[in-house]
């Protein structure tokens, strides 16, 4: 790659200037606020809330705030959100790469990766162990790629400093999701079905990583706030916070909500499968690593699920965003708010997701309620 590849002023046109988004603040600086939030890049993680931030923003606006927890925060897309509105945000999740994607853009003020860097990572060497190409060979993607993702994680040194590492592993997650065939990593292969001529399928990891190196880099900015990003139990998270962001992977009318089996391979590479909980399942055809408990994935435990987390964040303002294909049921969800908040209001508007596993059953899922409920 040429150094040039990585100062493009195209480098993510598609990010910085998302298609298709109505800002309800026309021209106002809350207009200005809510591009940068939109210049977040779109994902493709399951359940993201990234094409509905500007009517999330509308409503928390109107909330006095100054501090947030962004309890499950997933891609990191309200979380940046939140961090583009001035205030000081904690962002938590239980994946170890949503959590590196929150390192990258809400904890880190300042850090970027140099091109220098970029290259100190990208540079061959010898006496690798070549674990991923040796694991995922004839599972993921094509054995360049593998290699360039062994390369990487060999030259890690090549980055100075934890935010750094962040924006490293930031990139690498991106690249995958948008190389891999619709963006999940429950089947083994690279099937010619999906190879349509799109450029996220023509291009290699690299390109995508280096590309993605300069997507990140520019969402990098101090609002003069000390943000958070953790990773764990929502119910181990410290301290109290004005306003607590709730979008739990709430159990779906059909299929399953499991993070941990559409998204493995990224959760391994997020620390090259080192990390405690990362360990492969050699006997599974696509690597898969142990599945951990929510109760947040399972209709005999969800309601209990929630009304702890209501209970633990009784003092601050809660805002939940749901479904109407989640189970529980709305009503159900409403009633147990109200046993802790005075004041209970429910937004609502139509949301098409374009996330799904099946062809036959994504045109019945793809077109839901989406809503807000806040409790002050």
């Amino acid at each position: 790659m040429g150094s040039s590849a990585i100062h493009r002023s195209d480098v993510a046109a598609e990010v910085l200037a998302p298609r298709q988004i109505t800002l309800p603040f026309a021209g106002s600086a809350e207009e200005e606020t809510l591009r940068r939030a939109c210049a977040y890049p779109r994902l493709r993680f399951m359940g993201s809330k990234h094409r509905l931030l500007p009517w999330i923003a509308g409503h928390l606006r109107r909330l006095s705030f100054e501090s947030a927890l962004d309890a499950f925060s997933g891609s990191g897309c309200v979380s940046y959100l939140l961090k583009c509105l001035g205030k000081q945000v904690t962002s938590n999740d239980f994946l170890l790469f949503a959590s590196a994607l929150a390192r990258a853009t809400i904890e880190n003020s300042r850090h970027k990766v140099s091109e220098t860097t970029v290259r100190g990572l990208l540079r061959q060497r010898t006496g690798g162990d070549g674990f991923i190409l040796r694991t995922f060979r004839g599972v993921f993607f094509q054995p360049g790629d593998l290699r360039f993702l062994d390369t990487v994680w060999a030259n890690m040194d090549a980055a100075s400093n934890e935010a750094e590492k962040a924006i490293v592993v930031s990139a690498m997650v991106r690249a995958c999701l948008k190389r891999q065939p619709r963006g999940v990593f429950t089947v083994a292969g690279d099937p010619e079905r999906y190879k349509d001529g799109r450029r996220d399928l023509r291009m290699s990891l690299e390109e995508h990583f280096i590309e993605s190196i300069g997507v990140f880099n520019n969402l990098v900015f101090s609002n003069g706030c000390r943000n958070k990003a953790l990773c764990g139990d929502v119910f181990d998270v410290p301290g109290q916070h004005d306003l607590v962001y709730l979008d739990p992977p709430y159990v779906p009318r059909t299929d399953d909500n499991c993070y941990v089996k559409r998204y493995h391979f990224l959760e391994g590479l997020a620390s090259c499968w080192r990390a405690e909980g990362t360990e492969i399942l050699h006997h599974t055809k696509v690597r898969k690593i142990p599945k951990r408990f929510t109760p947040f994935s399972y209709r005999r435990t969800a309601l209990e699920g929630f009304g702890r987390l209501f209970e633990r964040f009784r003092e601050s303002i809660l805002v939940l965003s749901y479904s109407s294909n989640g189970y529980p049921d709305l009503e159900v969800l409403v009633k147990l708010m109200r046993s802790f908040k005075r004041g209970v209001a429910i937004h609502e508007r139509g949301h098409r997701y374009h996330f799904g596993t099946h062809a036959q059953v994504s045109s019945r899922r793809a077109v839901v309620r989406e809503y807000l409920v806040i409790g002050e």
